[in-house]
């Protein structure tokens, strides 16, 4: 009897004491801050959100950088600016987070009304926006600075989206009205002038119709008329044609029209191959002007030289080959397009702010995203790597579902 009480005593189960604070933690992590646990990401969209994280701090320390000495002498604090934008990075993760646990379907219910408000917000700025170097391009909002040509852009990548991934199964009048808008967009923002934005606007929307397969035929009309509204736009706007100008020569006026670009080519040929060294710029003191927004570019390459700026377009293309590579592992049309347009906006933008700097392209304000200095570019840029990271973890088909459902036919 004892030998029985003994061998039920025995082959009793061990309990195990949970450990109760790894646990909480592990579920803090997997449901209040993250869409889906991060072992189940997928690759790509892992690699996707640690080179933002890295691209977004590397850019607080390359703006700093660029920035200190103008603070300095201008705000009589060198991190005047990067304190600022440290606030806005903080407030852009923190949107970052939200977006990510936003399924797509409820961005896509969203992205309607939010293009048309944005929309308002542009036009608005014809009529009571703040004219910076030429154009008037802000909405002033009680101690805040909006640019809704910036703001718009995750909106107009998920309308897009959601308008050409369903093309053949809408009727002509739903086509025509969203077209007329996003021909609209593009208007008003050249009114401002910005011709570089509505240039990037146009190359977005371009290349999700292409991704969604529309009729090239259709697609080469487009692009010809792109090239004659801009060829238009540059012919009577005066300010926009001396930029043409001096872009052709910017060595026929060196002190005047052409000294933006002089100046940033001086800087990126000083860098030589190596560069001078983090924070040793000689343009940046006084020489070259907008040195931490539309031509921080031309600092980084003088500091980092031709080895550095190698470095940063080889980053650029590992971020566009995971943006390719999330699309094509999405199971539905409207994931494949927000992961194309996230890429052709983060890639492309930095590409054209690139092409500026170095005389490839006329002179223009377009930010480098991550690394020039404002809220708007930041909130904006993160919104649009959300977009990205969503898709990915997405296409897991843990979290979503017949994705392609008639919700988006209605």
């Amino acid at each position: 009897m004892s030998n029985i009480s003994n061998k039920q005593i025995q082959s009793k189960p061990k309990q195990r004491v949970p450990t109760r604070s790894k646990d909480s933690l592990g579920n803090l992590i997997n449901n209040k801050i993250l869409p889906l646990p991060w072992l189940l990401w997928p690759k790509e969209g892992r690699l996707i959100m640690g080179l933002i994280a890295f691209w977004s701090i590397s850019g607080i320390f390359i703006l700093g950088s660029a920035s200190w000495w103008v603070a300095n002498r201008e705000m009589g604090d060198g991190a005047y600016y990067i304190k600022r934008q440290i606030i806005w990075l903080a407030a852009s993760w923190s949107i970052f987070y939200l977006a990510i646990n936003i399924s797509l379907k409820k961005w896509l219910r969203l992205s309607g009304p939010c293009l048309l408000i944005g929309m308002a917000l542009i036009a608005a700025t014809s009529f009571f926006g703040s004219t910076v170097n030429g154009s008037t391009r802000w909405l002033i909002i009680g101690p805040l600075q909006v640019q809704p040509s910036e703001l718009i852009k995750p909106f107009i990548i998920l309308q897009s989206a959601k308008l050409f991934g369903q093309w053949n199964r809408i009727n002509s009048d739903k086509k025509l009205f969203w077209l007329t808008i996003f021909a609209s967009i593009i208007l008003l923002i050249i009114k401002q002038p910005n011709l570089s934005t509505a240039a990037l606007t146009g190359i977005l929307l371009w290349m999700i119709a292409l991704a969604a397969g529309i009729d090239l035929r259709y697609l080469f009309k487009t692009a010809l008329s792109g090239i004659l509204l801009g060829s238009i736009s540059i012919f009577f706007n005066e300010y926009q044609k001396i930029r043409v100008m001096s872009f052709l020569n910017p060595w026929k006026d060196p002190q005047g029209s052409g000294y933006q670009l002089v100046q940033s080519l001086y800087a990126i040929g000083s860098g030589g191959i190596f560069g001078e060294g983090y924070g040793l710029s000689m343009q940046k003191l006084q020489y070259l002007p907008i040195q931490s927004t539309d031509f921080i570019f031309a600092v980084f390459a003088e500091e980092f030289g031709f080895f550095g700026s190698m470095l940063l377009l080889s980053f650029l293309l590992v971020i566009a080959y995971l943006s390719l590579k999330t699309s094509l592992n999405c199971k539905n049309n409207y994931s494949k397009l927000i992961a194309i347009g996230s890429g052709t906006i983060l890639v492309g933008q930095s590409i054209m702010h690139i092409a500026v700097s170095s005389g490839a392209m006329p002179t223009t304000g377009l930010p480098l995203p991550f690394i020039s200095y404002g809220g708007n570019s930041l909130i904006s840029s993160l919104l649009i790597a959300a977009l990205l990271v969503r898709s990915s973890v997405e296409s897991t088909n843990l979290l979503v579902k017949n994705h392609s459902k008639s919700f988006l036919t209605r």
